[in-house]
């Protein structure tokens, strides 16, 4: 077990975070597996992208607009 030192202020922000069946330890924990899945799932696009990734989703937005456009008409 290891101590860890934070600001009144960070315990506090900490403190609202924490639900009511958590320790500290279950809140970082859950806090830095978040962080990491994040992290893996950042990179999943990377297997789709050929390159125009941005391009296709903004076409796909043009063309939804355009949908929901004629929709409302």
């Amino acid at each position: 077990m290891s101590t860890i030192r934070v600001s009144d202020d960070v315990k506090d922000r900490l403190r609202d975070l924490k639900r009511e069946d958590e320790s500290f330890n279950d809140l970082l924990d859950r806090l830095s597996r978040q962080e990491k899945d994040v992290e893996e799932m950042a990179g999943f696009l990377s297997e789709f992208d050929d390159g125009n990734l941005e391009e296709k989703m903004n076409e796909a937005h043009e063309e939804l607009n355009e949908s929901l456009e004629k929709r409302v008409e």
